[in-house]
């Protein structure tokens, strides 16, 4: 007989909590709240609790649960949470989520592409597109996430968990969570959440017994009073305030007889004090042994399998016929043994967590074992190659049967099969298993695939106190090349996470194997390493050999078949050889691309692609192959490589006067690069947001972005340059600082001086020299040396090189051809506008005082360009010069911004503006006058203004650019 209260009891502060988390997630402020307790305390009770009032309220409610049997299988609890969501009306269409249905595809069924693009989504790349899912299924009125059994779930799942719970904030979504008190991953993520404040935490503590006299009433469906006294203290005594066995002892009492209804009331029949605890387990022998033989096998080969069990698992097992097994099934649930699984049509569940413990608990120990072994074999014939998780759960129930060693051997080929598949978390658990179950013999070619499993897992302190841990000689030792080969991998990580003394310690050690001699495929991995060290601010080395170090070790790797050395080689050259040109960099990323598309490495194409594209950008201002980069990246899920593309398109933005789209990707990308743990790229976004203050003469917002960029290590890093020349320079320029911008600039170039550089706008090449030309400090010679250089082809620098040229060419008295120079300089324009009306403000000082070009033209072009930027100063100092060049510079009146940029850069007043506007009609003056409510003499006098101004010949024309303009309208 089965006893269930159809009411919560003794929960209400819990209740009373969730009910104010899910007001908070209406309110798009959402949290995580984790219920902890043992099995049977009510978490799940609980949790339904949450459930029924987030659908009374409105809100879609996604329900997924973690298994014993599938914690090998990655994101399970996931897709299933989400496809109980969409299994009926489909995912959302929302165009928002377009950049991350690639990396969602792998929980969306719906969205998969019809071939494998080859990249295993990262798991933060995952979360991430699950946070913003979330977002846009919880826009409308909120949405609850609610996943059980966190205990039981993998570890790439529990770090997906993690992020979502240090990013709820602000968005309208509840997470619900309920785990055992157990140690584990799940366990370690709740706890400190709780230190962290990040998360609410109810610790669901045994009933009292008030709570437990509810429960009797609520199964026994009586009043309080109905209930017997001595009932309730053996419930007290024998249940430890646990909901589930007290319902289990209620029902166990009356099917045994001791609790009897009578007389309108329940009476107690017999010795209740023999119902202990220890009868739970006893009456589920005997419900089995209700069965016929058949049904009982299954049972308890189910039971092995955890609470909750794949009907295809179980027909592999036995071998039973699908009509059979059902029936078996169906007798097991009719016994109050099994349910379907709600979550899962194609899953039976145990009806409770406890109810399969309590099985296999009714069991000799020797018995249990022969059962697992039993469920193992049979699984182990009938699908050889352990495919899906079927891996994990042979190497789990070879445990439960003593065979560690045959248990060590599978869990070790389940973490091979998930490093393969990019899950470097699940890797590392399972492989970390496997090492220490495993025979001496077979431990240490496991702790090697464990080494490459927490290196790609960015776990480098327990990669490297277990390589040092590893058997230097004799049977059980690693050969010398897979030490040489884990050596140089774990050197690779350091370097990348800019670990510097660990990286030489790697390489050190790696060199020290090698000695004199040594594979070419081993020296050009470790070479590729050593240069990339190099380029580390701080550490020295010169470029030169770096580059053929690199180039050397390109061309044994492609030789030798080894793509991803090669892709390293290559994208390092590119870096080394721009010194002597961009062309002959492009040709090293060409062939890296080559490389990646012909071994098929999509990651390394869209590096590839990026710094492609970034090159072009730099050169031409064009952005198109950036964008094909990201739209790569996106197609691959690869959320954090587009986010390194969409920090360079956001770089450009800033440097094309485009503000408005540099703030659209600086919103959508900055606080993502944060979660998502993409330090450079985070670094190189808040330089982005610094220059962009920067480059609108906002000094405060300049400061405010670049304490950020040094709180995130950007002063030890290779930005540095960019930081003083790019940023800083350009500012102290808008606020007429010129020696405040030469002294950045220099600071600049002194760190050039001591570093490998890698990055080119940061003034050495452009704007450096023109202000060294114009303050007479540099002269044709070394205008010229500068201009050899590569880096004078790229857009932003020969900008200023034009203007650097033409302030000397006026100096040599050859005006005219120092004009044709501003006005090439001039059709180019549109590219970068603010270094461009910048460039037009200096060049136009050295016009004026050596009387060349049209110097009053290119200020009125830059005074207006910069008011328009609200950039007083530069302002001031354009309507100053033109004083004293003898213009008349018109008062800004309001109105003035109405009037067109290109009548505006001419001088018209808005009075002008007025009078022209008027004149599509062809009115006299007297008629203007009147409506302008001033005199034909001052008609007559604008007039005359609106004609030396535009350069017009008569009045007809005047009307006949009204017209075209539509002003009148």
């Amino acid at each position: 007989m089965r006893m269930t209260s159809s009411h919560v009891v003794g929960r209400d502060a819990e209740l009373a909590l969730a009910d104010s988390l899910l007001s908070d997630a209406r309110q798009h402020s959402g949290r995580a709240l984790f219920l902890l307790g043992e099995a049977g305390i009510g978490k799940s009770r609980l949790a339904g609790e949450c459930e029924s009032k987030a659908a009374a309220l409105g809100l879609p409610v996604l329900r997924g649960r973690g298994s014993p049997s599938g914690s090998g299988t990655p994101f399970r609890p996931l897709a299933e949470a989400l496809s109980s969501r969409f299994r009926i009306g489909g995912p959302p269409t929302d165009p928002a989520l377009a950049p991350y249905r690639p990396a969602l595809a792998r929980l969306i069924p719906e969205w998969r592409p019809a071939t494998a693009v080859g990249h295993p989504e990262g798991v933060v790349d995952l979360a991430e597109a699950l946070l913003r899912l979330l977002a846009v299924i919880g826009r409308q009125h909120g949405c609850v996430l609610v996943l059980e059994d966190l205990h039981d779930m993998d570890s790439e799942t529990i770090a997906v968990l993690e992020y979502l719970v240090d990013n709820l904030a602000g968005l309208p979504v509840l997470l619900v969570g309920t785990l055992r008190p157990q140690p584990g991953p799940a366990l370690d993520l709740v706890d400190a959440a709780d230190r962290r404040r990040a998360a609410s935490v109810a610790t669901l503590r045994p009933l009292e017994p008030a709570a437990v006299r509810a429960i009797a009433t609520g199964c026994l469906g009586v009043p309080a009073a109905g209930v017997p006294v001595e009932l309730v203290e053996q419930l007290v005594a024998s249940g430890d305030g646990n909901p589930y066995l007290v319902e289990e002892l209620l029902a166990e009492m009356v099917g045994s007889g001791l609790l009897r209804w009578g007389g309108g009331d329940w009476q107690v029949a017999g010795d209740l004090s023999t119902t202990v605890p220890a009868t739970v387990v006893r009456g589920y022998r005997r419900r089995i042994e209700l069965l016929d033989p058949e049904a009982q096998e299954v049972v308890l080969l189910a039971a092995s399998l955890g609470a909750r069990f794949s009907i295809a698992t179980l027909h592999l097992i036995t071998g039973t016929e699908d009509r059979c097994l059902f029936a078996q099934l169906r007798s097991a649930a009719e016994a109050g043994l099994i349910v379907p699984d709600p979550g899962a049509p194609d899953r039976y569940a145990f009806r409770h967590a406890l109810t399969a413990e309590a099985v296999l608990a009714s069991l000799p120990p020797a018995e249990r074992a022969a059962i697992a072994r039993q469920a193992a074999v049979g699984l182990q014939q009938a699908d050889p190659e352990l495919t899906d998780d079927h891996c994990q759960l042979v190497a789990d129930l070879r445990i439960a049967a003593g065979d560690l060693a045959d248990a060590a051997l599978l869990y070790a080929k389940a973490g091979r099969r998930a490093q393969a598949d990019g899950l470097s978390g699940t890797a590392v658990v399972l492989l970390g298993r496997a090492h220490d179950l495993a025979d001496p013999s077979a431990r240490t070619a496991i702790a090697e695939s464990l080494l490459y499993a927490l290196a790609d897992a960015g776990q480098l302190d327990r990669a490297l106190a277990l390589v040092d841990s590893l058997a230097p000689a004799g049977a059980a030792a690693l050969g010398l090349d897979a030490r040489i080969a884990l050596h140089t991998r774990l050197a690779w990580v350091a370097v990348a996470a800019e670990r510097r003394a660990d990286a030489v310690s790697q390489m050190t050690a790696a060199r020290a194997l090698l000695q004199d001699g040594g594979t070419p495929q081993q020296d050009a991995a470790l070479a590729v390493v050593e240069c990339e060290l190099a380029l580390l601010p701080g550490q020295g080395g010169g470029t030169a050999e770096s580059e053929r170090k690199a180039r050397a070790a390109a061309e044994v790797a492609e030789r030798t078949k080894l793509p991803v050395v090669a892709c390293q080689a290559w994208q390092l050259l590119a870096l080394l050889v721009r010194e002597r040109g961009f062309d002959v960099a492009d040709a090293c990323l060409e062939r890296m691309l080559a490389v990646a598309e012909t071994h098929t490495l999509p990651l390394w194409r869209v590096e590839a692609l990026t710094r492609l594209g970034a090159n072009s950008y730099m050169r031409t201002g064009d952005i198109r192959r950036l964008e094909q980069a990201w739209e790569a990246a996106n197609e691959l899920g690869a959320i954090q490589l587009a986010q390194t593309a969409e920090s360079v398109l956001a770089m450009n933005a800033v440097l094309r006067g485009d503000p408005r789209r540099a703030e659209e990707i600086l919103a959508r990308c900055l606080g993502a690069s944060a979660r998502m743990g993409n330090l450079g790229t985070r670094r190189y976004l808040l330089l982005v947001s610094a220059t962009l203050g920067a480059h609108r003469g906002r000094r405060r917002e300049m400061e405010r972005g670049l304490l950020a960029f040094r709180q995130a290590g950007g002063a030890e890093s290779q930005l540095t340059p960019v930081m003083l020349g790019l940023c800083r320079a350009v500012c102290a320029l808008l606020e007429e600082d010129r020696t405040a911008a030469r002294a950045e600039l220099a600071a600049a170039a002194a760190w050039e001086s001591l570093h490998p550089n890698v990055y080119y706008l940061a003034g050495r090449y452009g704007l450096s020299p023109l202000l060294e030309v114009l303050a007479g400090r540099a002269a044709r010679t070394d205008f010229a040396a500068v201009a050899a250089n590569p880096a004078a082809e790229l857009a932003w620098n020969r900008q200023f090189l034009m203007l650097a040229d033409a302030v000397l060419l006026g100096r040599e008295g050859r005006g005219e051809r120092a004009a044709g120079v501003v006005e090439d300089f001039r059709r180019h324009a549109a590219i970068f506008p603010t270094g461009h009306h910048l460039g037009l403000r200096l060049v136009a000082e050295a016009a004026l005082a050596d009387g060349w070009g049209d110097p009053t033209s290119w200020l009125q072009a830059a005074e207006e360009y910069f008011h328009q930027l609200d950039v007083p100063a530069v302002v001031g100092t354009c309507r100053a010069m033109l004083r004293q060049a003898g213009v008349t510079v018109p008062q800004r009146r309001s109105g003035r911004e109405l009037i067109p940029a290109e009548l505006r850069a001419q001088g018209l007043t808005p009075r002008e503006y007025e009078v022209l506007a008027l004149l599509v009609d062809r009115p006299g003056n007297q008629d203007i006058g009147r409506r302008l409510c001033i005199s034909p003499r001052t008609v007559e006098k604008h007039i005359a203004s609106l004609l030396q101004k535009t350069g017009l010949a008569g009045r007809a024309a005047l009307s006949r650019l009204a017209t075209e303009l539509s002003v009148g309208g």
